[in-house]
């Protein structure tokens, strides 16, 4: 671990604000939704999310387009849709996700075939 932190900035942050958002996009989809840590925990997600794709553009080891590299274009993704599904978020537009696709669904037997 102190070998990690000792490499050259912004690559532990990435690192760090990645793993905490991992841990915490996970207690989020495990935790009921509505309570009272569910809204702070969906913001600390959404800035550790800002953290990790805006410190990658100093990440540049693998420059195959000047100083980028094509994970660069998910970082820029990253910027665009965290905020939009924030906003979603907030204003109770969500959507259920993949678990409409299930088997059994009605989803799933639009997208699959019965």
């Amino acid at each position: 671990m102190d070998r990690f932190c000792r490499r050259r900035l912004p690559i532990p942050w990435h690192a760090f604000a990645a793993l905490a958002a991992l841990a915490i996009g996970g207690a989020q989809l495990a935790l009921p939704k509505g309570t009272m840590r569910h809204r702070p925990l969906g913001y600390a997600w959404v800035a550790l999310m800002l953290v990790i794709a805006i410190s990658s553009f100093w990440i540049q080891q693998i420059r195959l387009v000047g100083p980028f590299s094509p994970i660069h274009l998910l970082s820029i993704l990253v910027l665009v849709t965290v905020p939009l599904a924030a906003w979603y978020a907030h204003t109770h537009k969500v959507g259920a996700g993949i678990f409409t696709l299930l088997p059994g669904r009605i989803m799933h037997a639009v997208v699959f075939g019965q």
